[in-house]
């Protein structure tokens, strides 16, 4: 896949103003929190996240990272809520490169440097390129939301590390297995899954379709400070940090996302400083492909 049209996917994939004050910890401390149930940080989370906001544009900084290679890039994006987001590539001369639309169901793409665009729905764009974009995750991660959740689901509550925690209710095995997939969670005193067990279980999990969520909880502003996603039948994983906040027309958003998505053979991290961001509207998500364009094939 080239260069632009993996920054594309990973554009869509996706990803401490507002955060209030904490007294630093000294190195090696963790922060002393109550227990909290399941229904108090369900409840929490709820009364701070508010309606979502149906309009939403703003400019970005892009850093994306794989194993061998790493690009930056600003880009203008738009969405409108639950309908498309829209993304345009900007390099540093300030002319357009490339032009994505991203729907329910549906990618559209053009890439100005080599006269071609991509049309299909999503599950096409996975098997063409080995990522599959989603337009709620991005959405919920650029409005720093914790993707996913269900307040009808069942939860565990726990502390970890200064934050609160929710994971889904999956066996106890499925949860480990989750763990070990994640990138650089490694706590005090817990020991990997040998290879063969972490195989077995992946198996078992694929069976049944498992995905388990697990999310951060800020103790002060009670805003979801990260966000994990494990596909366990499919062993992949998405994982969105919250860095820093501002507030725009009296919503809390984020002005640092960090998303990180990993499959076999390949993990890439996209990194959004956000600024500029408005939520008036309407919002115009104009795109054209010229005739002179070929199909990408």
């Amino acid at each position: 896949m080239s260069p632009l049209r993996r920054t594309l996917l990973i554009g869509l994939g996706l990803a401490a103003a507002a955060c209030g004050t904490r007294k630093p910890l000294q190195k090696g401390e963790v922060r002393s929190l109550e227990q909290r149930s399941t229904a108090e940080l369900l409840a929490m989370l709820g009364n701070n996240e508010g309606a979502a906001p149906r309009y939403y544009s703003a400019k970005a900084d892009v850093l994306y990272k794989t194993a061998t290679d790493g690009k930056s890039f600003k880009a203008h994006i738009r969405m409108v809520k639950d309908s498309a987001a829209w993304l345009s590539v900007v390099p540093a001369l300030g002319i357009e490169v490339a032009r994505a639309l991203l729907t329910p169901d549906s990618l559209l793409f053009m890439d100005k440097l080599q006269d071609t665009y991509w049309r299909g729905d999503t599950g096409e764009a996975r098997r063409k390129f080995g990522m599959q974009p989603g337009l709620e995750m991005l959405q919920e991660a650029l409005l720093g939301r914790p993707i996913g959740l269900d307040p009808e689901e069942k939860y565990r509550s726990d502390r970890e590390e200064g934050m609160y925690t929710l994971t889904s209710k999956e066996k106890r095995k499925f949860l480990r297995a989750a763990q070990d997939l994640s990138p650089g969670d490694t706590l005090p005193n817990d020991k990997d899954m040998r290879e063969k067990r972490l195989e077995r279980t992946l198996r078992k999990a694929g069976k049944k379709e498992a995905m388990v969520y697990k999310y951060w909880i800020d103790p002060d502003s009670m805003r979801t400070s990260r966000v994990s996603i494990s596909d366990l039948a499919h062993d992949r994983m998405a994982d969105v940090r919250y860095a820093e906040w501002t507030t725009v027309d009296g919503t809390a958003l984020p002005t640092s996302v960090v998303l990180s998505l990993s499959a076999p053979g390949q993990t890439v991290t996209g990194t959004l400083r956000l600024d500029r961001i408005q939520l008036q509207g309407p919002l115009n998500l104009p795109f054209h492909v010229p005739e002179k364009f070929k199909p990408l094939e």
